[in-house]
């Protein structure tokens, strides 16, 4: 029988199944009372059968942290974006006709850069941050010819000059998308970060993407009123090392005055999963159609999005959830 200061939990999954294989399988983290809580496996298939896992936390009521500080990504969580960085990206290598080899043993074949959906899919779940993508990708397929340099940068400051230029270029054309007044927050977003305001906790944006971007994106997205009231804004600007790297939410603990283990952070992502996690921080993840195949096993509960969350389930989850290692 378990001592008064260390409870068993068992988590039990459910799911609905959608009757077509190319919808998304919908999962509902459903609070029954302070000791029982419903969340689904991380192990989420694109498929008719899916077998029932049991998930096994143990709870520590000496030591249980309490909500004090939510911090959110921003690409993904507050708004589903990788496909509008796609479309930029794509933008810049047309605008500066950037050729990379159809091969990456020959410079003699080349062939208009584009990165396609599956493809983009993959590398912002490996990449974090636009620069680190570009130069990822060129030393993979090759250094490619544009208008920047006619012939493939050989010299580490050429080839800095031209992640530069793309980067720089593409921000601007996101910036475009962005103020088109087309895109929307995701759902539940603004709802929760009302609720932690007026519960008085901490309120926090940590993102991996450009500080110019990300700030036009809040602006525009959550409003300048709710933006300015943040307790701490993070952007990739102000961290040498992006996600995976813990250092975005290091700092942001040590900006916000707030324990780690009283920090809660909403994520999309297994590289934010890792980020969060590392800090030494709980993280929900609330996934995209681009990485709702990932492997969540860390995340305290998994959300299709945040319609149906509320600021007294995430306390309850953080009070009482100690992942068992």
């Amino acid at each position: 029988m378990a001592s008064s200061s260390t409870l068993s939990l068992t988590f039990t999954l459910s799911s609905t199944i959608t009757s077509s294989s190319s919808y998304l399988p919908i999962f509902t983290p459903t609070l029954l009372t302070k000791h029982h809580i419903h969340l689904f496996s991380s192990k989420h298939k694109h498929k008719h059968n899916h077998s029932l896992k049991q998930r096994v936390f143990s709870v520590s009521s000496s030591s249980s942290p309490s909500l004090e500080a939510l911090i959110f990504d921003c690409d993904g969580v507050i708004l589903e974006s990788e496909h509008l960085h796609r479309q930029a990206y794509n933008d810049a290598f047309t605008h500066f006709n950037v050729r990379v080899p159809s091969s990456s043993s020959s410079y003699d074949d080349q062939q208009p850069l584009n990165w396609g959906i599956h493809f983009y899919d993959e590398l912002q779940n490996r990449i974090g941050g636009g620069k680190p993508k570009m130069r990822w990708y060129f030393k993979e397929h090759g250094w490619p010819s544009s208008n920047v340099f006619e012939t493939p940068p050989t010299d580490d400051d050429d080839r800095a000059k031209l992640i530069d230029t793309l980067q720089d270029w593409k921000t601007e054309r996101y910036k475009e998308i962005i103020k088109s007044g087309t895109v929307e927050p995701r759902p539940g977003v603004l709802r929760l970060m009302d609720e932690a305001k007026a519960a008085g906790k901490k309120l926090a944006v940590c993102s991996a993407a450009t500080k110019s971007s990300v700030i036009l994106c809040l602006e525009n997205l959550i409003g300048i009123e709710r933006f300015q009231s943040l307790d701490c804004f993070l952007a990739g600007d102000d961290v040498k090392e992006k996600k995976p790297d813990p250092s975005i939410y290091v700092t942001a603990s040590e900006k916000l005055g707030v324990s780690e283990k009283d920090c809660l952070v909403v994520e999309d992502s297994v590289i934010g999963l890792q980020a969060a996690t590392k800090a030494g921080m709980s993280c929900v993840v609330t996934y995209t159609s681009s990485t709702a195949e990932q492997d969540f096993k860390d995340a305290i509960a998994i959300y299709p999005d945040l319609s149906n969350v509320r600021l007294e389930d995430l306390e309850l989850l953080l009070q009482n959830v100690v992942a068992a290692k």
